[in-house]
């Protein structure tokens, strides 16, 4: 695993890019693609079976954190797991985003079990504050 793991930070590294990772006492980190474009860089995570109310988006600096809880709405009250490959509860995904992109910009839409963040470029000075989530029907999906 420690081989994948410096595999992906080699290949973030010419973008400037850092996971921070968990901070906090969430229970799981969603799968996450973030790669860049011409017009910016775009973060795409896996969260199916959440509703959009339930995902919070801050901004902290430099750093865009990825927050929610997803319940468990569909298990009996009584089972006994052969397999569980499926994360319920709070999770939490701290990114830091290189210079460059302006935070204070971007969008967010979740559709279908993706939430996608798209960052401008820009040169401005990063501010904290918080990104809406868009419902489904935007184009940014």
């Amino acid at each position: 695993m420690g081989d994948v793991q410096s595999q992906f930070r080699a290949f973030c590294d010419p973008l400037g890019f850092e996971r921070a990772g968990r901070v906090s006492e969430a229970s799981w980190v969603p799968n996450t693609d973030v790669y860049a474009t011409d017009s910016g860089l775009v973060i795409k995570v896996e969260l199916a079976g959440m509703r959009s109310e339930h995902l919070e988006i801050t901004v902290e600096g430099n750093r865009l954190r990825i927050s929610g809880n997803r319940p468990d709405g569909c298990r009996a009250a009584k089972c006994s797991f052969l397999v569980m490959e499926i994360n319920y509860g709070p999770f939490e995904s701290v990114l830091e985003i290189p210079p460059g992109y302006d935070l204070s910009q971007a969008k967010a839409a979740y559709l279908n079990g993706f939430l996608r963040i798209d960052v401008p470029l820009t040169q401005r000075p990063l501010k904290g504050g918080k990104v809406p989530i868009a419902d489904g029907s935007s184009s940014l999906l």
